[in-house]
């Protein structure tokens, strides 16, 4: 019997167009879904988010994957995703299918709401490792081993277009593109330059540091949240708030994941503006969620965000905003 090792997913650089053009690239289409690592052994599928959490029970369709690979026991690279209705890629979709641990509700909602595994590398097959391998033989690899099908796919690359493949994935209304070097090994657990993501959007993880009350319809509760981003010292910076986007489900929901989490004084490092932290009730750091915003101020804030929907598959630390942190302390940023 093979017993698979565990692997981290390698993660990929915010990046620009300029620096990925070239005969040296691929292109692939950036879904805007859960990354998740599928361990395929004894025929079974495990999922384990980029966190390092197992996730398997929120995704009772993705089981049917196990015999992908002929029986073969392997580790592929991929994203969950779940579409709208008009078949494109919806996080906000998703987000009823990413918190779910219960049996009975998960099949409930993988009827509703399906998801698909959209795989694009294979990090290990039979009892050898595939991480060494180039990214053209490990595609090469997948594709001769892992069989698309019910609810699992292999999406198709490209090669030295990244201009066109940016353009077709605003036309199909995707998050973007996500480049990688065709030479270069699969890379567990670190973030480099040899993956490039460039976004058609611009959407940040944050940390919720606390919550002011609404008002009006939303009398009793959540108005806002007020939100923050860590700095390479681990200080929790304040990046501004965000007060559209919610559904009335998404507020009670965190509502009550925020009530446990109560503190008598701010998470963060620097002092919240006097206006922002006038009522707001503090919580300790620790639930991650995304935001989409217009632009990052002179100051380092950021204007108009928009909520997108909690990450449970980021840890706080992950909220690490270059392009935010940047414009305040001159590159002290963590890597978002």
């Amino acid at each position: 019997m093979v017993r698979l090792p565990a692997y981290a997913p390698m993660l990929a650089q915010l990046g620009t167009l300029a620096s990925v053009q070239g005969p040296d690239w691929a292109v692939e289409m950036k879904w805007d879904g859960v990354r998740a690592l599928a361990y395929l052994e004894e025929g079974a599928v495990r999922l384990m988010s980029r966190n390092g959490k197992n996730i398997t029970p929120a995704y009772p369709e993705l089981q049917l994957m196990a015999g992908a690979t002929g029986g073969r026991p392997a580790v592929v690279d991929g994203e969950i995703v779940a579409f709208d209705e008009a078949g494109r890629p919806s996080f906000e979709t998703l987000q009823p299918r990413m918190h779910q641990r219960d049996p009975a509700a998960a099949a409930g909602l993988a009827r509703a709401v399906p998801v698909t595994f959209m795989a694009f590398d294979i990090l290990h097959l039979d009892e050898a490792s595939s991480v060494s391998l180039p990214y053209t033989g490990r595609r090469e690899l997948l594709e001769s081993t892992f069989t698309p099908g019910y609810r699992w796919e292999v999406p198709v690359w490209f090669a030295d277009d990244a201009r066109r493949a940016l353009d077709s994935s605003r036309q199909l209304g995707l998050e973007g593109v996500v480049c990688k070097r065709m030479s270069s090994p699969y890379r567990p657990g670190k973030r480099t330059s040899e993956w490039t993501k460039v976004k058609n959007v611009s959407a940040v993880e944050v940390v919720i540091g606390g919550w002011r009350p609404g008002g009006g319809r939303r009398s009793g509760m959540i108005g806002s949240l007020l939100l923050g981003a860590y700095d390479r010292r681990g200080r929790l910076l304040y990046v501004g708030h965000v007060g559209t986007g919610f559904t009335q489900a998404m507020l009670r929901d965190l509502q009550d994941r925020l009530a446990p989490l109560a503190r008598p004084d701010p998470p963060f490092a620097e002092p919240v503006p006097r206006e922002h932290a006038r009522d707001a009730h503090w919580v300790e750091p620790r639930v991650v969620g995304e935001v989409q915003y217009a632009e990052v101020t002179g100051d380092g804030m950021l204007r108009h965000p928009s909520w997108r929907g909690l990450r449970p598959d980021r840890a706080p630390t992950d909220a690490g905003t270059t392009e935010i942190l940047q414009r305040r302390h001159g590159g002290d940023a963590a890597a978002g």
